[in-house]
């Protein structure tokens, strides 16, 4: 044994630093021998030390300074839960270049420099763990790195957003409207008091990117990766895709495809026997599909204190290992060359459009007429609430690229007897 006390320093008090700090000093004796060391945490950076917390701390641990963590020699291992981009990243520079392990929970960093981050712990033979960073609690990047790494994955996909998924599954067992559920979640501590991350599919992003990053161990931009939220999504839209056999879910999906990998978040209807379409609430799950092993699931709790907090204890028990094996900048795979992302443009799949139309003769050509000049076959048409002032157009179309799709919603909303396209939404999970 090279070392029988580790100290660790912690970066970050908020919900998810409570919850490492409560894993770690609640009386959890089986730590220690699952590290093969004694963990002594040393100090905590905070912004502000009288402030009142989620858990009592002693004020001996607590430091506004930085420098006190980053450098005291005796810590071996920094933690980063304070989350951000700055001066998280700093930080982590910091720590990695003084050879320190480090551990973070922080999907925006690792998302954004997550390649840069782990070349230079890689040189200064450091490791950083970021299993935390994304789908709380459920175990899937060190999965991903390890248990599969003699796997070809071909996709990784799933529902990695607890607060849009919230939403949805909300809207559609209330019949609500998003704005009347958004609220509804933000009562509950569900959704931030600003919510654009999470609505807009920025967060969902960021973890596609670390994700698909890991599974095809490649560096994936995370402006290539495709994004749009729910904002769009109606009660009309949820009733709509019930009465059609399908649920809406917010989904992060990366394939393969050759050399090429496609990476994007969207909203979509998913059939009702789908495995994600069960997956409701706050949960996230990410199937896993590999030319090998077939298909695979994870689920669990995507975020929250304890679950995220579990989360960077076990990776802090991974660092400590390495520390007392001698184990050091052993880092696993991911991020490890330039990737060939695929333009939203290319990438194929089905559609449901809905569009309000006039109530007349003709129309019906109109529409399919459209959708045969830009190459789009359609699947299904029905019409709905024929009436004086308009109809309901229900579609379904076949496979097509999204560049086709575009075409089509342009060369409608020329026809006059198109009074709007009232959504667009991809199918998903069919073929």
């Amino acid at each position: 044994m090279l070392q029988k006390r580790i100290k660790v320093g912690l970066l970050g008090l908020g919900t998810v630093g409570s919850g490492v700090y409560r894993i770690l000093t609640e009386g959890n004796t089986t730590l220690g021998e699952k590290a093969g060391v004694d963990l002594e945490l040393k100090g905590i950076l905070v912004r502000d030390p009288k402030r009142q917390r989620l858990v009592d701390v002693d004020a001996s641990l607590l430091t506004t300074d930085p420098g006190t963590i980053l450098g005291d020699e005796d810590i071996d291992i920094v933690v980063e839960v304070m989350g951000g981009e700055e001066p998280a990243r700093s930080y982590i520079e910091e720590a990695l270049r003084a050879g320190k392990q480090v551990v973070t929970a922080n999907k925006e960093v690792m998302a954004k420099h997550g390649a840069e981050l782990l070349q230079l712990a890689r040189e200064r033979g450091a490791d950083l763990f970021f299993e935390a960073s994304v789908a709380g609690g459920i175990p899937i990047l060190r999965t991903l790195q390890e248990s599969l790494a003699g796997e070809e994955v071909e996709a990784v996909y799933g529902i990695v957003n607890g607060t849009t998924n919230y939403i949805l599954t909300a809207m559609d067992s209330k019949g609500l409207d998003f704005a009347e559920v958004l609220a509804e979640a933000q009562a509950l501590g569900y959704a931030e008091a600003d919510p654009t991350a999470d609505i807009a599919g920025h967060d969902a992003t960021r973890k596609l990117a670390i994700l698909a990053s890991l599974a095809f161990n490649i560096q994936v931009p995370l402006d290539q990766v495709h994004c749009a939220g729910i904002e769009e999504i109606t009660a009309a839209d949820i009733e709509a895709a019930r009465e059609l056999g399908y649920v809406i879910k917010l989904l992060a999906i990366a394939r393969r495809d050759g050399e090429r990998v496609e990476a994007r978040v969207h909203p979509a209807f998913l059939p009702q026997g789908h495995p994600l379409a069960g997956v409701d609430g706050v949960y996230n799950a990410v199937l896993v599909e590999g030319r090998a092993v077939g298909t695979l699931m994870f689920y669990g709790a995507g975020a929250g204190q304890m679950p995220t907090g579990s989360a960077v204890v076990g990776d802090l028990i991974a660092a400590a290992r390495n520390l007392r094996a001698g184990a050091r900048g052993n880092n696993a795979t991911g991020f490890a060359r330039e990737g060939k992302i695929i333009p939203m443009e290319e990438v194929e799949t089905r559609y449901y459009l809905r569009l309000r139309v006039a109530p007349e003769p003709g129309v019906l050509g109109t529409v399919t007429g459209c959708c045969g000049a830009e190459g789009v076959e359609l699947a299904s048409l029905d019409v709905k609430n024929w009436g004086k002032d308009s109809a309901d157009l229900h579609i379904r179309t076949q496979r097509a690229k999204e560049k086709a799709f575009r075409r089509l919603l342009a060369a409608l909303g020329r026809e006059p007897q198109i009074y709007a396209v009232e959504s667009a939404i991809p199918i998903e999970g069919e073929g």
